[in-house]
């Protein structure tokens, strides 16, 4: 496991009285089918960590809630447990918790190193196979207790599922707060739970659409502090920030390309056209890539670089289309009712995430990359900008439902039957989720 940020150190897997992951069958006993239609949630119990203070129930807490979030896992309530366990060392109890139909287990310990560093362990277990799954641990400084979390709950869904957790990242987002006619609209960033929000701007200047880059905590982003959006690249970490480049007309929906070296986004020139532009970070060099009498926008690039979609009215009202990365072999997906717009591709690169207004609703939605296979995943009365979780198994968006003064944050996941409310301190919009943490 690649993790290593604010001095978070991952162990080998540590070894107990029973087998080690490594030298368990391919094939365990216990394990969730996400590729089915309707999952059932997994019966899992995790205990408290043992620890002299508090951050051992603390780290317990953090990564029951990731879990139960994802909709995949049950946790079991402590009061049903039998066995209190107080050495992680040993093997449980194994029938203690196969009566509470415990599938999985997890136990855990978190001390202290003679620098002052956490020292936090756990171990994943087969309650019916009786077998260890997964032990490892990690060190880190008090600040980062969170995180410590979130990777275990990442390696606990990644062992049971068999695809990448989701939950050591972030998000970055549009705090809009006070009236609506005087929208105080700040870049803010948050763990992917809404968790340690941090501002990244004054809110003196309107700022849209934020963009993560997806090889380094770096986002790109549209302000209108100059009076005319101009897109900006921010250092998260060291705030220090540079103009893209100075566009005559308007300029919309930056994103990075995969590699994090280019910046696609859509132009608006003088004759009222916008179409789609791409700028080299390193030459700055501009190419356009559309040239057509519409609108073209919300560009996004495929995960390998080699394609395009973006959204059109070419055809009379807007619409998905797909190009070539260098602007040929345009051609239409979509076809159905309505209108189509923020298209983005999934990281695995087999889903296309909208954004669909139909029949008076908003909704939220997946298509194959040819167009096909298309599946609203929620309706409302006004929703937008869907996002990918990095292992493409859940998206976040924006919603403002009838009657409130603003948007909050959502996410859901590709069965569209989980979905969850993203605690934010305001009210929320243009959500962009992070790579997973280095």
């Amino acid at each position: 496991m690649k993790r290593f940020w604010h001095s978070i150190v991952v162990a080998a897997s540590v070894a107990v009285g029973v087998s080690a992951a490594a030298t368990l069958p391919a094939r365990a006993l216990v394990e969730i089918d996400i590729n089915q239609g309707n999952v059932e949630p997994l019966p899992i119990a995790i205990t408290d960590f043992v620890s002299t203070d508090a951050i051992g129930a603390e780290i317990s807490k953090i990564v029951i809630a990731d879990l139960k979030r994802s909709g995949l896992f049950a946790p079991i309530d402590k009061g049903a447990f039998i066995e209190k366990i107080s050495n992680p060392d040993q093997a449980p109890r194994f029938d203690d918790w196969k009566v509470i139909n415990a599938q999985a287990l997890v136990t855990g310990r978190v001390g202290q190193e003679p620098d002052g560093r956490l020292r936090a362990e756990f171990r994943l277990w087969d309650t019916f196979a009786g077998q260890q799954l997964v032990g490892e641990q990690f060190f880190a400084n008090k600040a980062n207790v969170r995180r410590v979390a979130h990777i275990i709950a990442d390696s606990i869904y990644e062992r049971l599922t068999g695809e990448k957790g989701y939950f050591d990242t972030r998000v970055v987002f549009i705090d809009e707060s006070g009236p609506k006619d005087a929208r105080q609209k700040r870049l803010a960033i948050m763990d992917q739970d809404g968790a340690n929000l941090r501002y990244l701007s004054d809110g003196r200047a309107i700022a849209l659409t934020p963009r993560f880059s997806p090889t380094r905590q770096e986002i790109t982003y549209m302000s209108y502090e100059s009076g005319q959006p101009q897109v900006y690249l921010l250092q998260i970490e060291t705030g220090q920030r540079e103009l893209v480049g100075n566009f005559p007309g308007m300029t919309f929906a930056p994103r990075f390309s995969p590699d994090g070296l280019k910046v696609i986004m859509s132009l608006l020139r003088d004759d009222g056209n916008s179409n789609i532009f791409v700028m080299d970070l390193r030459s700055r060099t501009t190419t356009r890539l559309t040239n057509s009498a519409s609108i073209d926008t919300s560009p996004s690039y495929s995960p390998d670089g080699s394609q395009v979609v973006f959204t059109s009215d070419r055809g009379g009202r807007a619409q998905i289309y797909v190009m070539n990365a260098d602007g040929s072999g345009q051609r239409r997906i979509s076809f159905g009712d309505g209108t189509y717009s923020t298209p983005v591709w999934s990281p695995r690169g087999d889903l296309i995430a909208f954004t669909k207004q139909s029949s008076g609703e908003f909704q939220i939605g997946v298509m194959r990359t040819d167009g096909s296979g298309e599946r609203i995943l929620s309706s409302s009365f006004q929703q937008e900008g869907p996002t990918w979780a990095p292992n493409g198994r859940v998206i976040m968006f924006f919603r403002q439902a009838a009657g409130t003064a603003g948007p909050k944050l959502y996410s859901i996941d590709l069965t569209g039957r989980n979905e969850q409310s993203i605690p934010t301190a305001n009210f929320g919009s243009d959500p962009a989720w992070s790579p997973l943490l280095e």
